[in-house]
């Protein structure tokens, strides 16, 4: 059985503890904008990518943040000196706030759509793989685990050690035992293994899609679809239909995306070839 036990916090200056989660994701910011400079070079777009890229990651905190505090209003309400802070941001969350921050950048800009999406081609590289690597710090500081597991070995279930970030009790079952977590679904693990094989999907059809902004639709879409998916086996209260709000959230973005991906796909499909008739 895989057991867990690294502490949460990587090191303290003084009263400030500076926690894995947070360096994890500080790293997978900075891979992001790599990857996203890199494409943005190679696609030919290098006008205003540093400009927009820290829009959408000012969105994307924001976007996420507010998210996780709507998740856990009740103990946001009963905390609200808590509310503002970089403990929890919500993966889907984080998604729409880049998107709508990204359209306010261009509206005060006034860029052109087309221009907006080029970019969004470039960001869609690197999105799947920063966000594997921040799911390694959900991994060490336990936050984002998955229910109860009937499996006793990884990888189907892994083993914490009592620690803050995980409840010690859902849906009236006790999640510890003898200062362990009963085994539970390793969730996070999974979000990495998935993020991995959707970076390797996108940068396999990085070149595939014209015109551009194709692919971050098609990248929108299968990682909303497969979100969706293993979000049942996450630990979270049901708001709609037995649907928790990480679901409501990919269904919301694969209701936008895809359609607007297939009607792309149809509308800029290469001509059928012309069939020269004799005496025409």
């Amino acid at each position: 059985m895989l057991i867990i036990s690294a502490d949460p916090v990587a090191f303290a200056i003084g009263s400030l503890e500076v926690r894995w989660y947070g360096i994890m994701v500080a790293v997978a910011v900075g891979a992001l904008l790599l990857v996203t400079v890199r494409e943005a070079r190679r696609i030919g777009f290098t006008h205003d990518v540093y400009s927009i890229f820290l829009f959408g990651i000012i969105g994307g905190v924001i976007g996420g943040r507010a998210a996780h505090v709507i998740h856990l209003w009740d103990y946001y309400a009963a905390n609200p000196r808590l509310i503002l802070g970089f403990a929890g941001l919500a993966q889907n969350g984080m998604i729409a706030g880049a998107i709508v921050a990204a359209l306010i950048y261009m509206w005060a800009t006034r860029m052109r759509f087309s221009s907006l999406l080029t970019m969004g081609d470039a960001i869609a590289v690197g999105t799947p793989l920063a966000l594997a690597i921040a799911r390694v710090g959900c991994t060490l500081n336990g936050c984002c685990h998955g229910k109860p597991s009937p499996f006793q070995c990884f990888p189907g279930a892994v083993i914490y050690t009592a620690r803050d970030s995980i409840p010690r009790f859902w849906n009236g079952i006790s999640l510890y035992q003898n200062g362990l977590t009963v085994p539970l679904y390793p969730t996070q693990i999974y979000h990495i293994w998935l993020h991995l094989v959707l970076f390797a999907i996108v940068w396999r059809f990085r070149d595939r899609f014209k015109p551009r902004g194709g692919l971050i639709f098609f990248y929108f879409s299968i990682q909303a679809a497969s979100d969706f998916a293993l979000r049942f086996l996450r630990v979270s209260d049901p708001v709609v239909l037995g649907l928790e709000q990480g679901q409501l959230l990919s269904l919301g973005i694969l209701a936008v995306f895809l359609p607007w991906l297939i009607i792309r796909i149809r509308r800029h499909k290469d001509p059928e070839p012309q069939v020269d008739i004799p005496g025409d």
